[in-house]
């Protein structure tokens, strides 16, 4: 799978954590920054060039990490396209993709450790969407918002 990802100083280290983690799986990453540790940074200039791939289809998925998930939440969601969300549990990581189409996961890196991210992540990423009518439905409604 082709995996986007993103991240500010806040989830720095949590990215790069992950990106190990997701080669070593066999997956291509896409990796739209920051490529340095630099506490002035914000998490604007990574996940919108993140959520607008992952909007355009040149990544199958995204994962965009900030100091507590909510910003990077926040901003991805207003790109067209991006269903995004602030995820902790294992539950939500699968059920956010067959239920609700979610294709961008949102984490914090100063909330979660390592190895919680990467069960959410794995979570995230071997769950398919259900397709059925009544979640379809529910998605025109949301993308009838969009459009508004």
């Amino acid at each position: 799978m082709r995996v986007g990802i993103a991240t500010d100083h806040g989830g720095f280290g949590l990215k790069q954590e992950l990106v190990a983690r997701l080669k070593a799986a066999g997956h291509e990453i896409v990796d739209f920054g920051a490529n340095a540790l630099d506490p002035a940074d914000d998490y604007p200039d990574f996940v919108v060039p993140l959520a607008k791939a992952v909007a355009a289809g040149q990544v199958d998925r995204g994962l965009a990490v900030c100091g507590s998930g909510v910003g990077a939440s926040v901003c991805a969601n207003k790109v067209v396209g991006v269903r995004a969300a602030l995820i902790h549990d294992h539950f939500s990581a699968q059920q956010g993709v067959e239920d609700d189409h979610m294709n961008i996961i949102c984490m914090g890196g100063r909330t979660i450790g390592p190895s919680v991210a990467w069960d959410l992540v794995q979570a995230f990423l071997s769950a398919k969407f259900s397709d059925e009518p009544r979640h379809l439905r529910r998605l025109g409604k949301v993308a009838n918002l969009e459009a508004s």
